[in-house]
This record gives structure tokens, sequence and C-alpha cells, in this order.
């Protein structure tokens, strides 16, 4: 009877994976992506998660207060040398069209009395980023939107510009719709589907990697150097990957599209900061055909 009760009670094999196997580079990044179903994201999220207390506002997962006492630390660079701010979180909506069309419609959701407008001429060559705040549309002094940053892209000879502003998440659906409302925008008929986060060579080494655990890894498996990044973010914490983000008028031609999480963007803060970026950006070189 004890014989037959410890066959019953034998465990059955576990089906985990060791450590090894789940901390290669193509289980990583599938683990990774499966985390950001609900919160998206930043690229400097695993430096922050390492190092700062993580908190999940606005549907993303962003780095609130430091685990250690960094703030001297932050302070000192401030002052004397570089501090990098990652405000890839911050929304971008980017507007195309022709100048006068664009200008003409904006004029409306923000006043000269508040200080810059989008007509300012430093603003609109392009070279500065300006700020303003923004009302619906003819209600100026009162619905106001919130605060925004632009800038222009400068011009290159067409009548068609690009303007990108950005603002904070939880003002990105109240403005994106008063943009949809001024310009007359609608939603084009396509939908965006997200691709498939693997293709079907990679759906095999995944089946491969699974099938060879508990076998000794020899030493001239390069799967982890071949292994390519399958990372794949779709949509950002403010919009469904599944709806439309790319709007047209079909009167004026001007295209509303969400940019948020295609543009990265950072702030950079210190006496240093110009020599850091030089440092860090080459410039291209122009091949004229």
């Amino acid at each position: 009877k004890q014989a037959e009760k410890a066959v019953h009670q034998k465990k059955e094999q576990s089906k985990t994976k060791c450590r090894k196997a789940r901390r290669r580079h193509i289980n990583l990044v599938a683990e990774f992506n499966r985390r950001q179903r609900k919160n998206i994201w930043l690229e400097t999220h695993i430096w922050h998660a390492k190092r700062f207390h993580m908190v999940k506002k606005w549907g993303y997962c962003l780095g609130n207060s430091p685990t250690e006492k960094s703030y001297r630390a932050c302070y000192r660079a401030m002052t004397k040398h570089c501090l990098l701010q990652d405000l890839s979180y911050y929304c971008c909506l980017e507007l195309t069209g022709k100048e006068n069309a664009l200008l003409k419609q904006l004029a409306r959701i923000c006043s000269i009395d508040t200080g810059l407008t989008f007509e300012e001429a430093c603003c609109l060559s392009g070279k500065f980023e300006g700020y303003l705040n923004l009302y619906r549309a003819d209600r100026y002094p009162e619905d106001m939107l919130g605060p925004v940053t632009f800038i222009w892209k400068p011009r290159d000879g067409s009548e068609n510009r690009q303007l990108w502003i950005w603002m904070h998440p939880a003002l990105k659906q109240d403005i994106l719709k008063e943009l949809k409302a001024i310009f007359q925008c609608s939603e084009p008929e396509e939908i965006y589907v997200p691709e498939p986060v693997r293709t079907s060579i990679q759906e095999e080494k995944q089946m491969d990697v699974v099938l060879s655990l508990g076998k000794k890894r020899k030493k001239e498996d390069k799967e982890g150097e071949k292994a390519v990044p399958v990372k794949k973010i779709v949509g950002d914490g403010t919009r469904d990957p599944f709806q439309s983000y790319s709007w047209i008028s079909q009167a004026t031609g001007i295209v509303i599209s969400d940019r948020t999480m295609e543009i990265l963007r950072y702030r950079l803060i210190g006496p240093l900061s110009h020599s850091v970026l030089t440092e860090t950006l080459k410039p291209a070189s122009l091949q004229t055909v």
C-alpha cells in the first residue's frame, strides 16, 4: 500500500522554465511584451525600474521616486553638470497641411492676450519651441483645455507645413477632440491592426528553446546572438491599438496624426547640456543625387 501510495503522490515534472532559459533574449522580450498589455513601458523603463519606485499612471509605468538618496546628486547635476529626464509619456499630435489653413483654425483655440501664439515669427520658422494655453474654440478666456508646447518643422519650400503639439496625457483626449472639430477631420476608413509579435521563423525558434530545456547548451550555439528583437509597442497608454491613429479633413486636406510613443522626448537640464548633445549627436552626411 505504501508503494502504491508513493506512485500516486509522485509529482509531475515542473513545466516552469529554469532561470537560464527565462533570461534568454527571445524569452525576455516575449515576457516584457506580455507585461506591457495594460501599462506601456518607456524606452528607459528597465533603467528606472532598477533604481526607482514605479507607479502606474495615465496608462504608463513611470518612475516616481528614487530608491536611494540621490537628491544631492540630482541637484549637483542640474547646477554643475547635466541631468536628463525621460518625458516620452507626453502625448504628441502632428498636424500636416497648408500653413494658412492651419494658422486660421489654430487662432480660434488660443489668444494673443496670453502671450505667444502659433503665428509667432520665431516659432513659425521652426527654430524655437513655443508654449501656450489652449482653449475651446472661440471660448477664450473660458473653457481652458490646458498648457501645451509646440514646434514647427522648418520650411522646405512647399506650401505644406508640419506642426507637433506636445501635451500631458491627461489632456490628450480633450485637445484631440477639439482639434478634430475645428479642422473637420473624420476618421479614415481603415483601422490600424497591429502586426503579430512573432513571425513564423521566430515561433519555431521559441519552440526549439522550450524543447531544448534540460539539455546542456553547447558552446557553438549562437542563438542568443542571432535572436532578433521582437519588441513591438503598438499604441500607447492613451489610445487603443485597434483604433484609428490618423484623421483627415476632406475640405482642407489637413491631417491629424497621433505620434505618441513614436517620437521620444527627453529634457536636459544643466550648464553642460549643450556639450552633451554635441558629443552625442553626430551630423549626418547628406548625399545629393
